[in-house]
């Protein structure tokens, strides 16, 4: 006697549902400016469970999600991003710097929360299927997983932003994390301040949104 899981009928995902998934797509965006207000420890295990059912190359599942609480751990974390931040400064110049030094580029000190997301290139899970051409793929695996728990916080009233400004080497030597574990994001969440539809980074006339990549290719 089979002991396989019985076959669930396919949900169906009717027209009101994909109108409001687009609504998620447009007000996902990246946030800077927090709220004080706690983020319930439950609701960020199950954003993270959510994002375990992103897809991974061979099952492989390496995404690693890393909960950073103790104060001396965020001030290094901070420490590091003020460093990078200032040096990233000094490859502009003129009105571009100045603009640059004008951005809100982090909610470092603001967000309840901090999660720093590793790819596992060690895991075994999946047994290398689908790696050796494409070794990447893991890391891409990982990315996968942060933007589903990004979709599911927006969906539950709570904002992501991601910091990119750091030194992946220096961070992940304060988290004391396994030396195969490489750092692909790391994410400040709460409850945004205030909510808009357009990124801030086009708000603050640094880039507008590219019309020529919403356009499908052919070859």
């Amino acid at each position: 006697m089979s002991r396989d899981a019985p076959i669930q009928p396919a949900p169906v995902f009717d027209e009101t549902f994909n109108l409001r998934l687009v609504d998620l797509f447009r007000w996902r965006r990246d946030v800077r400016r927090f709220t004080p207000d706690p983020v319930p420890d439950r609701l960020i295990e199950d954003l993270v469970a959510i994002a375990a059912l992103a897809p991974s190359v061979g099952n492989s599942q390496p995404w690693r999600f890393v909960s950073v609480e103790t104060p001396d751990r965020r001030q290094a974390v901070i420490a590091n991003f003020n460093a990078c931040n200032a040096a990233a400064l000094n490859d502009y110049e003129g009105e571009r710097a100045a603009l640059y030094a004008r951005l809100k580029l982090s909610g470092l000190r603001e967000a309840p929360v901090h999660l720093a997301v590793f790819c596992d290139r060690a895991t075994q899970a999946g047994s290398g299927l689908g790696r050796k051409t494409m070794p990447e793929v893991l890391d891409y695996s990982v990315v996968a997983a942060i933007h589903a728990f990004w979709l599911a916080a927006r969906a539950r009233g709570l904002g992501v932003g991601w910091v990119s400004i750091i030194d992946p080497l220096e961070l992940a030597a304060s988290l004391e994390t396994p030396p195969d574990w490489k750092l692909i994001g790391y994410l400040c969440v709460g409850f945004p301040q205030e909510e808009h539809q357009d990124p801030e980074l086009e708000r603050q006339h640094w880039q507008a949104h590219l019309d020529e990549n919403d356009r499908l290719l052919r070859r």
